[in-house]
């Protein structure tokens, strides 16, 4: 069950690692007995899947998650622990395809148009007015 991240990646299973303990949350005495939080971690700095460019644009798009060049994901939403591990492939799945992702084009600041320059005056305005009645009428 190799993980999908992108059309042109696939994560083979035998580079992914699973640690199972157990969950706090909701479960009751079941949650004591059974081991149903997910740990998956994958190592990025040693993939074989990733080219040097892509490996490079992880780890320092994801510099904050990584420990040693590892990725780890938790999982402890669910009871049941392949549930838990479904979640983990999906998170694991979405942060890689968001490392990968291709830079936004950064906003160019323009002017606001005079249209709505004179909407906020005028809503200024009347905000003013508004607060200027709720005042004690003076003494006079």
């Amino acid at each position: 069950m190799d993980l999908e991240v992108l059309p042109a990646l696939t994560i083979p299973t035998s580079e992914l690692s699973w640690r199972f303990s157990r969950s706090s949350g909701p479960g009751g005495q079941h949650v004591n007995t059974s081991d149903s939080r997910v740990e998956l971690s994958w190592n990025v700095a040693a993939s074989a899947v990733l080219s040097d460019a892509q490996r490079l644009m992880l780890l320092t798009r994801l510099e904050r998650r990584l420990v040693d060049g590892v990725i780890t994901v938790t999982a402890s939403e669910r009871r049941s622990q392949l549930r838990n591990r479904e979640i983990a492939l999906t998170k694991l799945s979405d942060l890689v395809a968001e490392g990968l992702a291709p830079e936004a084009v950064p906003r160019r600041a323009t002017k606001p148009t005079r249209a709505s320059n004179r909407r906020r005056l005028a809503a200024k305005e009347h905000r003013s007015t508004t607060k200027q009645q709720r005042k004690r009428p003076s003494a006079e």
